[in-house]
């Protein structure tokens, strides 16, 4: 696509009506859930857990509309950029109230940028979308999310492994598997085939072994941050350093700020971070 037309995007919107059901909550409780974290209440008006509104707005794409990734085709909201990798690689949040399950939600989203760059593999396309998300209830949360577009590599080659903090406020463990992965992948309605199809995973996207969820990773470590030091959530953020792959359990990092913030992030035991995030409680 050419740079003009790329950013003929900028400013489409589209608005939709979603719900976080009781059943689709219970699925992700099921998805999300560890030994570390009790179990939320999922009945219908019982309080929303945060960012669990990304499974309230499910695409209902026929099959023949999706690529050969599992992704909706592009070209509908978003640009019908020439690579063949798509990837949610972080995202902002403001938080005002809160949603309860079964509350009508309204989302309008808009294209905020289109911006082409030359990574260390190659070219890459970053497209900034951001979402109003309002409930019945008055709730509210903003919301950027950075999408990276680019090449699939002849090889899997890691970006460089950082390693994480040495004495964090808290450091819980989360057992990986595929049973994890489909259920988080039924219960957002996601079909991308790194997270249940390990030969394309290998074979064709060249990962060594099926892809964690970056949104599977944020709900988990936001969650243990808010169990571990309480309050509501204000702000939050995150950032995809390192994919997270199943052949490995998880590891949930925090550590209090001086400004009593929480700078939170996912890992291996191995040794090295993959999801980064921080998070302001009011």
């Amino acid at each position: 696509m050419a740079e003009a037309r790329q950013q003929d995007w900028i400013g489409r919107t589209e608005t939709r009506t979603g719900c976080l059901t009781a059943d689709l909550a219970g699925m992700l409780a099921g998805a999300l859930g560890h030994d570390a974290a009790p179990l939320p209440d999922i009945a219908p008006g019982a309080p929303m857990p945060p960012l669990w509104h990304w499974a309230a707005f499910p695409e209902f794409v026929p099959i023949a509309e999706l690529g050969t990734d599992g992704h909706p085709r592009l070209g509908g909201f978003l640009p019908p950029l020439p690579y063949a990798r798509r990837m949610w690689a972080g995202g902002r949040l403001r938080f005002e109230g809160g949603f309860s399950i079964g509350e009508e939600l309204h989302k309008r989203s808009e294209i905020l940028a289109v911006d082409e760059k030359q990574g260390a593999t190659g070219p890459m396309v970053f497209v900034r979308v951001g979402h109003r998300i309002t409930g019945a209830a008055g709730g509210l949360i903003e919301e950027e999310q950075d999408i990276v577009y680019l090449d699939i590599p002849e090889k899997f080659t890691p970006p460089r492994k950082l390693p994480p903090p040495e004495a964090p406020g808290f450091d819980e463990r989360v057992v990986v598997n595929e049973a994890r992965l489909f259920r988080y992948s039924a219960a957002t309605y996601n079909a991308h085939r790194i997270h249940y199809d390990l030969p394309y995973a290998r074979e064709v996207e060249k990962y060594p072994a099926l892809v964690v969820h970056g949104p599977m990773q944020a709900s988990l470590v936001m969650e243990a941050g808010l169990r571990h030091v309480g309050g509501a959530p204000r702000t939050f953020r995150f950032r995809g350093v390192h994919p997270m792959f199943a052949d490995e359990d998880m590891r949930l990092i925090g550590t209090r700020t001086e400004d009593g913030a929480l700078e939170l992030c996912t890992g291996t035991p191995s040794g090295h971070q993959c999801l980064q995030a921080r998070l302001e409680v009011a």
